[in-house]
């Protein structure tokens, strides 16, 4: 082990390892040398030096900074977990000195099965996914200013994705320039983070075109308008008023389905009395988007992102009404996850599980994929085929196309 002479200091959540046997006497862009739980994974660019390294198994992310700004950072993203935002999740800070003087470095838990920006764009495997990169980015800016975070430097770098029932979701890397105002965030503040998002990633695409990573984006100029239209439509369904008269109280309950559908939970539901003091104004405050991620984990334990979620949830919806028809009588929503859970989910995955191994995938984005298979053999059969059938015809399609058959 390499002699450490100066030790950092370490503030470290509970849990973690005590990252001593790193070479913290030397920077992080000196680390390759000298560190043996160094690992190459798929990344972005970024203005600081960053590594990766490997606790039995589990990576963690390490971004060597100005000697005050890994504090802060830290601090920022754990205001974002506390809201359950999209961001990654912190682990800690250390103070170093090293050779070239004092910096500090941020530890985080590496973001498993997410795609930086630029692999959207390489080679065809991931075609598909660039229309919905632009979507998840208007998502992210509206989650982050529904809860009061202004970001101060949007842009695909300091942003990773995740594939969510082949759409993307999109998570918060970089928080340096994060500013919270959890009671009021100015709407002047909005509006230049979107201005800051529409120009840096504006630039960022040029450069592929100009790098001949890639000639398939849309008018660079049109990218960023294209972004902060989507957000001003979530935006606006999101925080809009409704007028309703005493009559119409059904329409709170469409109002939170609507909401529920985009994936955000509900916090809480106000009713004013208009002018003439006839009518009523709803106004519906949301918390996060993870309203059937949370509906899905807590019936079943299964972990998905919020999309992979709802189409989760719809099918166990649907196996409820199954199990009762075929019982002739009712079945409670938990007893039908459990039997989907069972008989359905876990033996598809056990399936799957060999190319789950092989194929850098979430198990519940693999489930949505056969999903999707099992609808388009059951449209072609023009009866439902069965999960069983689906997944042994998409397990046989995917190794024909690994072997090149």
């Amino acid at each position: 082990m390499k002699i450490i002479n100066h030790l950092p200091k370490f503030t470290l959540r509970k849990g973690n390892p005590d990252f001593l046997d790193l070479p913290w006497n030397q920077p992080l862009t000196k680390w390759a040398d000298s560190c043996v739980r160094l690992e190459e994974v798929p990344r972005g660019l970024s203005r600081h030096p960053v590594v990766f390294v490997n606790y039995n198994g589990t990576l963690f992310a390490l971004k060597e900074l100005s000697s005050d700004l890994a504090e802060k950072e830290y601090n920022n993203l754990l205001t974002m977990e506390k809201l359950r935002l999209s961001s990654v999740i912190p682990h800690g800070y250390a103070r170093t000195i090293t050779e070239q003087g004092q910096a500090s470095v941020l530890i985080t838990r590496y973001l498993n099965h997410s795609i930086p920006y630029r692999l959207l764009f390489k080679g065809n495997q991931l075609v598909r996914y660039q229309d919905s990169l632009l979507d998840a980015i208007a998502g992210l800016m509206v989650q982050l200013h529904l809860a009061g975070i202004y970001w101060g430097d949007c842009s695909l770098s300091n942003t990773l994705f995740r594939r969510d029932d082949g759409a993307l979701r999109a998570y918060l890397v970089d928080a340096e320039t994060t500013e919270i105002y959890l009671d009021h965030m100015p709407p002047t503040l909005r509006h230049h983070d979107l201005e800051i998002m529409e120009e840096n990633i504006n630039a960022e695409l040029a450069e592929l075109v100009s790098l001949g990573i890639t000639s398939d984006i849309p008018t660079i100029r049109e990218t960023g308008a294209y972004i902060r239209l989507q957000y001003q439509k979530l935006w606006e369904e999101i925080t809009h008023d409704d007028i309703i008269n005493p009559e119409e109280h059904y329409r709170i309950q469409e109002r939170i389905r609507a909401l529920n559908a985009l994936g955000f939970s509900i916090g809480e539901v106000e009713l004013f009395s208009t002018a003439n003091g006839n009518q009523l104004r709803l106004r519906v405050f949301v918390t996060d988007q993870n309203f059937h991620h949370d509906h899905l984990f807590n019936l079943t334990g299964v972990e998905a992102e919020e999309m992979q979620a709802r189409k989760m949830m719809n099918e166990i919806h649907e196996h409820k009404a199954t199990l009762s028809q075929m019982k002739n009588r009712s079945t409670s929503l938990s007893a039908a996850a459990y039997d989907w859970l069972e008989n359905i989910y876990q033996p598809t995955l056990q399936r799957l599980h060999p190319l789950i191994n092989e194929i850098e995938i979430s198990s519940a984005e693999f489930y949505c994929q056969v999903l999707e298979h099992k609808w388009y053999l059951s449209e072609t059969a023009q009866h439902d085929v069965g999960h069983q059938t689906a997944t042994e015809d998409f397990v046989n399609k995917l190794l024909s196309e690994q072997s090149g058959i």
